[in-house]
């Protein structure tokens, strides 16, 4: 039975005894009941969920549409189509309807995960673990969906493993056409923009050929998104919150799940690494503080009451001379710092090392984690070792796979969606969408607001709302920002204290449905919105479609 108060009286009372008649008072009546129906309310929205994930897959998986760009009339193969292709043959063909369908089960999605993160508190914690499971199983059982740049990855590591080719110095257009992943891909222009530990680690799928290596990368992906939302559960009970309000945050946003996990997206592997380094470094702190009363918890679980509570004790406190800029000559100072090392420090540090380099948007993270640690010097000695450590090994296995080279993210920054924040703020002040003075302006608002998010880390001691915010700062900077890009945001809105932070994850959240839903290219017609007739926009979808020949 629940250990909420007002159930405590009930008991050791029988369901209906005169005990339990005389101590329900009305109002606790219908407390209960409200409560109950709350949790039915919640159990509903997350049932919704699963039956609208199952809808979208089957009807992408069905037959070639424009839900699935990979395949077309003739060619949709059934290792592509899945287990689940053609289960609704009386499907319509229609492309009104498929997108309205697409987009009405995305908005419904949407709105019953905005109900149960409402209703949280009356959930019970495995009809959660559940639903964020069946999802994850239903998104691996589809085709690759609108967006996905699956066959990207899988062609540019067979350029180098196959053909030899290094994809940081040659277009995918120069090498072989008739490698079955080159008509599956579509950056034929573009040099690889992907980290150098993600590349490499497509290499380890080529013998696999092309039809296993998309499975396993699916795989691969979903596992990823599991380790997130189970690292994000035990980060949560690390803070002392709850950990259902926040695996429901992350592992059931519908615009992660649509367009991430069925668009066969990298970003999972990347923000695991960083997620893995927020929980080492809860883990690390806990046990500083806890270690004196280990063996007082009888089950080995450790819980903090809050961020803040870290700094209420004096560093003294954890290590004595060592959690300090000062007390002592140097030489003392410095050997405290650095030993005994700490593993599981240098581990976390390492592990935002490793995020970078298997996308370059997690390092906009790591000044803001420095910044955090700012106040514990030890910890931040043995985090800039695992930092060190893995920038050494990364760049010995970058130097070994493809020389004195690097991504193209100049390319890659260079371009620009209709509906990015930027485009659109040209598109107001009458520039006619995102201008190069505009792009570098914005480009410093970005550099200003992640060194206020290194200010608020270092003030308050801990780095994931900062964390946080400077993802949503980058978000909105992006001129190339894509609808699965709102997982940056969403495990450290979970973790934080803040609401403000997860009021403007959700509504990034809405944006990007508002913005990349099928169904809304017949809104923006209603209303005469046409950022790629102005001058500037066809300017950049021109050079977009050149990129993509």
């Amino acid at each position: 039975m629940s250990s909420d108060a007002s159930t405590l009286p009930l008991r050791d009372a029988p369901a209906r005894s005169p005990t339990v008649r005389r101590r329900l008072l009305p109002g606790r009546v219908r407390a209960i009941a409200d409560s109950e129906e709350r949790a039915w309310v919640g159990a509903l929205c997350l049932v919704a969920i699963v039956l609208c994930s199952v809808l979208v897959v089957l009807v992408a998986a069905n037959r070639p549409t424009l839900l699935t760009p990979t395949s077309h009339a003739n060619y949709f193969p059934h290792w592509m189509s899945g287990p689940l292709g053609g289960l609704m043959p009386w499907l319509t063909r229609g492309s009104k309807a498929l997108k309205y369908l697409f987009s009405g089960a995305l908005v419904l999605m949407y709105v019953c995960y905005a109900l149960a993160l409402r209703y949280v508190p009356r959930l019970r914690s495995r009809w959660a673990i559940a639903a964020v499971l069946a999802v994850h199983v239903v998104f691996l059982l589809s085709p690759p969906l609108a967006l996905t740049d699956l066959f990207n990855y899988v062609n540019y590591g067979r350029m180098e493993a196959v053909h030899s080719l290094n994809p940081y110095t040659t277009i995918p257009i120069l090498e072989p056409h008739n490698d079955p992943s080159y008509a599956l891909s579509n950056w034929h222009q573009l040099l690889s923009p992907y980290g150098p530990l993600f590349t490499i680690l497509t290499f380890v799928f080529v013998p696999l050929g092309v039809a296993a290596t998309f499975w396993a990368i699916k795989a691969l992906l979903m596992a990823a998104s599991l380790g997130i939302v189970l690292l994000v559960w035990k980060s949560a009970r690390l803070l002392g919150r709850d950990p259902v309000a926040a695996i429901v945050l992350v592992g059931l946003n519908p615009v992660v799940l649509v367009w991430g996990l069925g668009g066969d997206h990298n970003d999972f592997l990347m923000v695991f690494c960083i997620v893995l380094g927020f929980y080492l470094l809860l883990r690390a702190r806990a046990g500083r503080r806890d270690a004196p009363a280990a063996g007082a918890a009888a089950d080995g679980r450790i819980e903090l009451a809050s961020d803040a509570a870290d700094r209420t004790a004096p560093a003294s406190a954890v290590v004595p001379d060592a959690e300090s800029w000062t007390g002592g000559p140097l030489a003392v100072r410095l050997h405290g710092w650095l030993l005994p090392l700490s593993g599981i420090e240098i581990a976390a540090g390492a592990a935002f090392v490793v995020a970078t380099g298997i996308k370059a948007s997690g390092g906009v993270l790591i000044p803001v984690v420095l910044a955090g640690l700012l106040r514990t010097p030890r910890r931040l000695t043995q985090v800039v070792l695992g930092m060190a450590l893995a920038t050494v090994l990364t760049a010995i296995a970058s130097l070994a796979a493809f020389g004195l080279h690097i991504p193209d993210l100049s390319t890659q920054s260079s371009l620009v969606t209709n509906v990015s924040v930027p485009n659109l703020i040209g598109l107001a002040i009458g520039a006619g969408g995102e201008t190069k003075a505009l792009h570098d302006v914005l480009s410093v608002v970005l550099v200003l607001s992640i060194l206020a998010c290194c200010r608020q880390a270092w003030k308050h001691g801990t780095a994931i709302t900062a964390s946080g915010w400077a993802s949503v700062a980058l978000l909105v900077t992006l001129s190339w920002v894509l609808p699965w890009y709102v997982l940056w945001v969403l495990p450290m809105a979970a973790l934080s204290s803040s609401r403000r932070l997860r009021a403007t994850a959700l509504a990034v959240g809405v944006y990007m449905i508002v913005a990349w839903a099928p169904a809304s290219g017949y809104l923006w017609d209603a209303i005469g919105f046409h950022p790629e007739k102005t001058p500037l926009g066809r300017l950049h979808q021109r050079y977009v479609k050149e990129l993509l020949d």
